[in-house]
C-alpha cells in the first residue's frame, strides 16, 4: 500500500515522547533529510536540485524544536505552526489555524497537509496530530501513553500504532520500514526526534 508521506507521534512503547516523519514518493524519490540541532529539512539530493522547479512542494522544513515542544509536518506549515506556538498560541489552535490558512497542497493530487506537535515535559505533556484535505480539517489530541500515525493518502484519519524505538536513530528506522510501517511502499527518507529531558533529532537517508 502506498501512503505517501507519513507522520507518527505520541509516546514510544517504552514511554518516551516522540515525533517521526517518513517521505515516501513515486514522483520525486531523489530527496534526503538534512538535520541541524533544532530543526530538519527535506531537500533534493545533489544533482537533483532543479526538481524544485518541477514541484515547489518537495523541499521544506519538516521538524522544528522550541524548548520542550517538537513540531513535525510534511510541508511549509512547520514554521507557521512553530511561530504561533512561540508567541503563545496553544498547540491545538496553532495547528488548526496554520492548516486552515495554508490549506491542502495545490498539486495534481490535492495532497493533504499533515502535522503533529508534542510537548515532551512530563508535568505538561501534550500531543496533537492533524490534517487538512480538500474535504476536511482535523486536529485531534493523542491520549497520553498512546502513539498514532496519519498519512497523506489512504490513512487520512489518525490510527493507533505501537512505536518501538528507544533512540532517534531507531525511530527513523522504525518509521522507514519496521513494525506497522514495513508494508507501506516507496520509502525515501525519514526523520525523528525523541524527548529525554530535551529533544534530539536524527535523520535516515538510505544509500
Amino acid at each position: 500500500m502506498y501512503l505517501g508521506r507519513i507522520i507518527s507521534a505520541g509516546k514510544t512503547e517504552d514511554g518516551k515522547p516522540y515525533v517521526a516523519y517518513r517521505v515516501s514518493s513515486r514522483s520525486f524519490p531523489n530527496r534526503q533529510v538534512k538535520v541541524l540541532e533544532d530543526e530538519a529539512a527535506i531537500i533534493p539530493k545533489e544533482g537533483f536540485e532543479t526538481d524544485i522547479f518541477k514541484n515547489s512542494y518537495i523541499a521544506y522544513d519538516c521538524v522544528k524544536v522550541l524548548d520542550d515542544i517538537a513540531v513535525i509536518s510534511n510541508g511549509s506549515q512547520t514554521n507557521p505552526i512553530a511561530d504561533k506556538i512561540a508567541i503563545g498560541m496553544n498547540i491545538r489552535d496553532a495547528m488548526a489555524y496554520s492548516l486552515i490558512t495554508m490549506d491542502y497542497e495545490k498539486d495534481d493530487y490535492n495532497t493533504p497537509r499533515i502535522a503533529a506537535v508534542v510537548k515532551g515535559s512530563a508535568d505538561s505533556y501534550e500531543a496533537y496530530i492533524g490534517i487538512v484535505t480538500d474535504s476536511k480539517v482535523l486536529v485531534e489530541k493523542i491520549e497520553d501513553g498512546k502513539a498514532q500515525f496519519i498519512s497523506t493518502y489512504e490513512k487520512n484519519t489518525p490510527e493507533d500504532v505501537v512505536f518501538s524505538a528507544e533512540t532517534p536513530d531507531a525511530a527513523c528506522k522504525f518509521i522507514f520500514d519496521e513494525g506497522a510501517f514495513a508494508e507501506f511502499e516507496n520509502p525515501v527518507s525519514s526523520v525523528a526526534a525523541i524527548f529525554d529531558g530535551k529533544w534530539k533529532i536524527a535523520g535516515f537517508n538510505p544509500e
